[in-house]
């Protein structure tokens, strides 16, 4: 039975918001990602501000402290990011506090409007887990432009002129830097999507990953053809903002 069927309107139903109906309980596909849509967000969500407040400091220092031990030990940290991979760090996470503390994290779903303290703390160690990987990437990019940015011309009349280096590297390095960074992150977004299908199954969180995966498991068809349409628009809307981001750190190619 194909995914057309499943619609009251065939195709152009999926223009109406008409997504079909599950095969296992009969809900409307577009009930279920409005469910499990928030979960899958605020990780990715919290992930990104995750790796974004490891990777840009690391990177920036890396970057000042060139072939020195500072440096040797950014770049060290950046390639375990990357390699670490995600399912094992996540196992490790869960299984060594239980075992040192006994401490065990969450069954159920804490939502943020009951206790946020409780949701950011049911969250924290997924979303720190999801943005390692990214952390990693952008940490390199972060210390490879930042050093071609240092030695432009602009920068070392900045340097001649006595500014302070805080607003050397912040408001003209750092800055000019971030463009080819932010090109970076956009598909590690898109990547960092993918493996929540492992991390929500790992750390049991009701998000868009987990109802992917069971829809494969049990051949909801329906269901899967509806993630996938929601993650492609997803794809094309982080598209949208690097593009929309560009112009905010680079005046030139502001849109008018």
């Amino acid at each position: 039975m194909g995914f057309a069927p499943q619609t009251d309107g065939g195709f152009s139903g999926i223009f109406q918001g008409d997504l079909g109906y599950s095969f296992w309980n009969r809900k409307p596909v577009v009930e279920l990602l409005a469910i499990k849509w928030p979960v899958t967000f605020e990780l990715g969500f919290l992930g990104l501000i995750i790796s974004l407040l490891i990777a840009l400091p690391i990177g920036v220092y890396s970057a000042l402290r060139q072939d020195k031990w500072g440096d040797y030990t950014g770049r060290s940290f950046a390639i375990l990011c990357i390699s670490v991979p995600g399912f094992w760090l996540g196992t490790l996470v869960i299984v060594l506090p239980s075992i040192w503390w006994g401490h065990m994290p969450p069954i159920m779903l804490i939502r943020f409007t009951e206790d946020p303290i409780g949701n950011l703390g049911m969250f924290i160690m997924p979303a720190i887990v999801v943005g390692m990987a990214l952390a990693g990437v952008t940490m390199r990019m972060t210390r490879t432009m930042m050093l071609e940015v240092l030695r432009q011309d602009y920068i070392r009349t900045a340097w001649a002129k006595g500014l302070r280096e805080r607003v050397v590297i912040l408001r003209h390095a750092l800055k000019n830097a971030l463009i080819p960074v932010v090109t970076v992150i956009g598909p590690q977004l898109i990547l960092m999507l993918g493996g929540a299908v492992i991390i929500e199954q790992i750390f049991n969180l009701p998000g868009i990953g987990r109802l992917l995966f069971g829809a494969i498991t049990g051949r909801d068809y329906t269901v899967v053809c509806g993630v996938v349409l929601v993650l492609g628009v997803a794809i094309v809307f982080v598209n949208l903002i690097v593009d929309l981001t560009y112009g905010f750190l680079d005046p030139r190619v502001r849109y008018r």
